[in-house]
């Protein structure tokens, strides 16, 4: 197995309130003697918590033959070959035999869609979901904010530094997205907007609105505009990637812009761009265009 890949399951492992999430959402969703789907399983931490809490049987869905060929393992490990079987696989295109009572998948990337987890579960969803089962989580929402770094990150690249400049360094970035785990809370310059709204019950349109307005509502260094996600679970479950938090398994998308000076009254317009579908998971695929327009000054 790939081990990058494996350390990457180690950190989402690690990550102890996504597991508590899952685990609350599950407890709520799973009626003991249900059919449970777990799409893009993994090594089955998902498909073991349905067991938990009562699943009669589970069908894991994974595309990788590589995680599968681990996941098969773990299956034979804990003999559980007659409550789980493991499908290989694109969601999108497998058959089941039996239709499913909850689906639940931890598709999201660190914006949220790069995985098109609401695409994927909402195939499945038609195909395989009784009339009234249920999907954790149940919406899953982008969003973007404006924001001055403490001292790290892109905000590092200033003009005081011990007395000396560091900022011609600002003109050499690629007008892409950076990945950052916040150590220091960063000062918001505008309030987060939701850019991708996706109901994930394979019924409810989602909404774009890739193109917004930011109004500046602190004054301070504009120094990038900040991408992350919300998962809602249930009414008092929800889970994110902002504030970043310790054990977060998912960095924050930092779209870096020359520092700038902004007043309360400018406003940011954004827009967020899509790679093309092959790119979709790329990380630096997903664009952002910024303009700042500034309030007249007496």
């Amino acid at each position: 197995m790939d081990q990058r890949l494996l350390l990457m399951h180690q950190m989402m492992l690690g990550d102890a309130p996504r597991l508590r999430a899952y685990d609350r959402a599950l407890e709520e969703a799973v009626t003991p003697g249900d059919v449970v789907v777990d799409v893009g399983a993994g090594l089955l931490v998902l498909s073991l918590l349905a067991l938990r809490h009562g699943a009669e049987h589970v069908y894991a869905i994974e595309a990788d033959p590589a995680t599968a060929a681990a996941a098969a393992r773990i299956i034979e490990a804990n003999d559980l070959k007659g409550q789980l079987t493991l499908v290989t696989g694109d969601a999108r295109t497998v058959r089941l035999p039996r239709q499913a009572d909850v689906l639940v998948s931890e598709m999201m990337g660190n914006l949220g869609p790069e995985e098109e987890m609401a695409e994927v579960l909402h195939v499945l969803a038609r195909r395989h979901l009784r009339p009234g089962g249920r999907v954790v989580p149940r919406r899953l929402r982008t969003w973007l904010a404006a924001a001055e770094f403490a001292a790290e990150g892109w905000g590092m690249w200033g003009t005081d530094f011990f007395g000396y400049r560091l900022d011609p360094v600002q003109e050499l970035v690629a007008p892409a997205a950076q990945l950052h785990f916040f150590q220091r809370p960063p000062t918001l310059l505008t309030e987060p907007t939701v850019v991708l709204d996706q109901p994930l019950d394979g019924r409810s349109p989602s909404r774009q609105t890739l193109r917004q307005r930011l109004p500046v509502t602190a004054p301070g260094r504009l120094h990038a505009v900040l991408g992350f996600f919300t998962a809602d679970f249930t009414d008092d479950v929800t889970l994110t990637n902002f504030p970043s938090y310790p054990g977060c398994n998912w960095a924050v998308w930092v779209w870096p812009l020359r520092h700038t000076g902004v007043a309360e009254g400018d406003e940011l317009s954004v827009a967020l761009r899509r790679p093309a579908r092959r790119d979709v998971r790329a990380v630096t695929g997903w664009r952002l265009e910024c303009g700042l327009s500034r309030q007249r000054r007496s």
